[in-house]
């Protein structure tokens, strides 16, 4: 169940999530898609993911507006304007592996290997100058990776991907950038950072084990939006939710439901294929499919609403891994517990952006 090797070093605070071909650990708490994760979202969002999050600070919506113009040229995504959908294969997940990989094992060594375990609620003014050392030198390790990730939202076909390793640049950026004044408010942007990488991570382990491939093609395609947002400047993205937006509150509510009504789910053991359930864990999985199709309705309604590109994409994106899950329930193998993870990080991706705005949603 815990074939991995190296936690890496941006995790909530009680969900794991282990370094083997960039995906995430099997244990029972986080893989589900989890209700832990959608109530702990915004406030354990740091974690870990605190440190995670890093790069050169923006230069500012002006600079980035300007920038943007020629944006297109080089990004291989540009001419992607259709519908989002399950990510079979893509050509940055090996650069990405390598990037999480080096970033976790450069971050555990910090604070002899304590750094994970810090008080993420201590603000900067009460560090001893050894907290302040370690943080800084995260912030260099992130930034570095940050930089690295620039290269990724040129290389991917898919527009999805493109937006979430922007994302995770430009949240981790800002969480980096608050590092000197930092307080328990700036959580939500690791959060957000940490959730976009997650999310990144559950895409390829499901593309590189042919879960996403087994499920992706029965999802029923989506109609393609009125609106995608554009490939901006590459080095120097912009967080997609810089104020308040209508949506947050209902999303916020709809995860929190979900973990509830996903409890008794939630304790199964996902690491147990369809085949050995006994009696009672496959009443409880099939009792939760009809919930987890709800939430995908759901979210892609929210998405819709949000007026949002970007946002809308990450809610129609995780809709269909949803879905792709719950298709894969009669049949359930453990490698398309990546299918749920995915769906659950693009989610949480959408809640920690709403937390960054201080409105409703954290």
């Amino acid at each position: 169940m815990t074939n991995g090797t190296d936690d890496l070093d941006f995790d909530y605070d009680d969900e794991e999530y282990e370094e083997e071909d960039a995906s995430p650990k099997q244990t029972n708490s986080l893989k589900w898609g989890l209700a832990a994760v959608v109530v702990l979202a915004v406030v354990a969002l740091v974690l870990v993911a605190v440190v995670l999050l890093g790069g050169d600070p923006g230069k500012g919506n002006a600079d980035g507006a300007a920038s943007s113009r020629n944006a297109a040229s080089g990004v291989a995504s540009a001419e992607d304007t259709g519908p989002v959908s399950i990510i079979i294969t893509d050509p940055s997940c090996t650069a990405w592996s390598s990037i999480s990989s080096n970033l976790s094992n450069t971050l555990s060594l910090l604070g002899h290997g304590k750094f994970s375990e810090r008080d993420q609620s201590i603000p900067a003014t009460a560090w001893t100058d050894e907290q302040k050392k370690e943080y800084l030198a995260a912030g260099q390790v992130v930034r570095n990776a940050a930089a690295q990730t620039v290269g990724l939202v040129k290389l991917t076909p898919h527009r999805a991907m493109r937006e979430l390793y922007e994302q995770f640049i430009a949240y981790a950026r800002a969480f980096v950038e608050h590092i000197p004044t930092y307080t328990a408010r700036d959580a939500a942007l690791a959060g957000t950072a940490h959730s976009a990488a997650s999310a990144l991570a559950a895409i390829c382990a499901a593309a590189n084990n042919g879960s996403a491939a087994a499920r992706g093609p029965l999802v029923e395609a989506q109609t393609t939006p009125s609106k995608v947002a554009s490939p901006g400047n590459p080095t120097n993205p912009q967080r997609y939710l810089t104020g308040p937006n209508s949506v947050c509150g209902d999303w916020k509510a709809a995860l929190d439901k979900f973990g509830v009504d996903t409890a008794e789910w939630t304790e199964i053991d996902p690491s147990i294929p369809g085949t050995y359930w006994n009696p009672q864990q496959k009443a409880v999985n099939l009792a939760v499919g009809p919930i987890m199709i709800s939430l995908a309705n759901k979210m892609q309604q929210l998405g819709r609403r949000s007026n949002n590109p970007t946002l809308q994409d990450f809610a129609e994106l995780s809709a269909q891994y949803r879905r792709a899950f719950v298709l894969a329930l009669p049949t359930y193998d453990p490698t398309d517990n990546y299918l749920a993870n995915a769906a659950t990080f693009l989610s949480t991706t959408v809640l920690g952006g709403c937390a960054s705005t201080g409105t409703a949603g954290g």
